[in-house]
């Protein structure tokens, strides 16, 4: 049967109707939806970390403590990534484009109402909506943008495209966070959401409509619970680290409770008609890598950007604008790896000959800076630029490659599950490694003022920095020693993987457009 002479429904989406026509307009909506699907994940990304560079100001004025300072980071990040496995599955049974545009409605509305707070409660709480939003929107445009580019060619660029933004988009949330600190105010941080969320819903004037998944309306109700509670177990248990300590029973306690709950989830997945989370998903071996080196690679770099926020603003007494333009070295340097490097390559290579080297040159970058000392002298050049770039190149090598993973060999059915685990991975990755990584600095720094003698704040404070460095550097090799194995296949493989992908989704349009004729 040759599925690509049967004509569509009309609802179905633009690249179907570009391939059969080849019509200007169908090739502008095809990129019509690069461009709104790239604004949102640039929204979502840079709100992860836009908030860092201005939390000194939303501190002090509105009195959070040095301890629940951090769940104005955590609030999203938890809430993003919990969520994002719902907000896949619901996503195909109300229609990608509608969940992509419920989503970012809803990121407007959190983000006006985190802006206006007026205590830290409320705005814990609208950091903590934003995530549920972005947990919509993230799955809903990755989908879009899957099923709209399945050729090879177009879909290495496309993601390339995608990738970029997603490298980029932290270290200039950053960089806006400065600005807008330093310039407006701290809640412009969150206020400025809103214009780009509204021009981003009319950029979905671009993207064609699509049918909601037919069977697809069961959500796993037991799965979502159980994977919403036990991330949020053990993301809380790293927080209470920081005041308890590790061998408190309540942090213990916290920590074997997420660990069960993620076992009875993956127990429910394995046995649930519709799971969350279908255990083919995870099954194939690149993508499996994909996922791991990814979710690492945040927990690492997430605690890499915090700490730069508060050593170059309270140790070396940069302003929030100077701290955040600090960090564009970072941008640039993921903007050229993920393009330059990772966008040429795609396709040509091994996943693992972008996603290792990209583990290693961001495991460098974190050990230049374990070596720094209240006495470095000449600290941006000799320390910080040369670890902004490395793990700027790291992330723009990795992020590509693991994207484009993520979809492969997918069929329509669980394309929405494919996209929410790889942005769970992103975000679990995130929302851990601000938790953990903070605990240990504040850890090493308490015991360093209780053990040295005539220890002054700022000294205690790097040694707390560097000690988590020390962490996220181990966590980056580890990172490459598990996901090697998982990723090491030739390039004609890679290759193959494409292609198949392509094979089997337009296959199932087939089948699919067939059995709507005969009905």
């Amino acid at each position: 049967m040759n599925s690509r002479n049967i004509e569509p429904p009309r609802a179905e989406s633009a690249f179907e109707i570009c391939d059969k026509r080849g019509g200007t307009a169908s090739v502008q909506r095809q990129w019509g939806t690069l461009l709104a699907v790239s604004a949102a994940q640039l929204l979502v990304v840079l709100d992860g970390t836009i908030v860092n560079v201005s939390l000194p100001s939303a501190q002090s004025a509105l009195g959070m403590s040095d301890a629940s300072r951090q769940w104005a980071i955590t609030a999203y990040a938890l809430a993003f990534g919990g969520l994002l496995l719902i907000g896949g599955r619901v996503s195909g049974a109300l229609g990608h484009r509608r969940m992509f545009l419920i989503g970012l409605v809803g990121f407007a509305a959190s983000s006006a109402l985190g802006g206006a707070a007026v205590n830290p409660e409320m705005l814990f709480g609208a950091r903590a909506l934003q995530g549920a939003f972005a947990a919509a929107l993230a799955p809903a445009g990755l989908s879009l943008l899957s099923t709209t580019f399945t050729e090879p060619h177009e879909r290495g660029r496309a993601f390339g495209v995608f990738a970029a933004v997603g490298a980029t988009g932290s270290a200039l949330g950053l960089v806006a966070g400065g600005l807008l600190t330093e310039y407006v105010s701290w809640r412009w941080c969150l206020f400025i959401n809103v214009p780009v969320a509204l021009l981003a819903v009319f950029g979905t004037t671009f993207v064609p409509p699509d049918r909601p998944i037919p069977g697809d309306g069961r959500l796993d109700a037991a799965g979502a619970l159980l994977s919403a509670a036990g991330f949020a177990a053990v993301v809380y248990a790293f927080n209470e680290a920081e005041p308890l300590g590790w061998g408190s029973p309540t942090v213990l306690a916290l920590l074997a409770g997420g660990v069960l709950l993620l076992a009875a989830f993956a127990a429910v997945e394995v046995r649930a008609p519709r799971p969350l989370l279908p255990t083919r998903v995870l099954m194939h071996r690149l993508r499996a890598g994909a996922l791991i080196s990814i979710t690492l690679m945040f927990v690492a770099m997430f605690g890499f950007y915090l700490f730069m926020s508060y050593y170059t603003q309270t140790v070396l007494g940069y302003s929030p604008v100077q701290a955040g333009l600090t960090l564009i070295i970072n941008a640039l340097a993921a903007l050229l790896g993920s393009t330059l490097i990772a966008g040429k390559l795609h396709g040509r290579v091994a996943p693992a000959v972008l996603i290792l080297p990209g583990l290693f040159a961001a495991a460098a970058g974190m050990l230049i800076l374990t070596r720094l000392t209240p006495q470095s002298t000449h600290v941006l050049p000799l320390y910080l630029a040369p670890a902004l770039v490395l793990t700027g190149l790291g992330l723009g090598c990795v992020m590509p490659p693991t994207a484009s993973l993520a979809t492969a060999d997918m069929h329509r059915h669980d394309i929405g599950a494919a996209s929410a685990a790889y942005n769970a991975s992103q975000q679990l990755g995130a929302a851990l490694g601000t938790a953990l990584l903070n605990t240990i600095a504040a850890s090493a720094t308490a015991s360093y003022l209780a053990s040295a003698r005539h220890a002054t704040p700022s000294a205690a404070s790097v040694h707390g920095y560097t000690t988590a460095l020390t962490v996220a550097f181990g966590i980056l090799l580890a990172a490459a020693c598990i996901t090697a194995p998982l990723t090491m296949t030739r390039a004609a493989r890679q290759s193959r993987t494409q292609e198949n992908q392509h094979r089997s989704y337009r296959a199932f349009e087939g089948r699919s457009d067939s059995r709507t004729h005969r009905q």
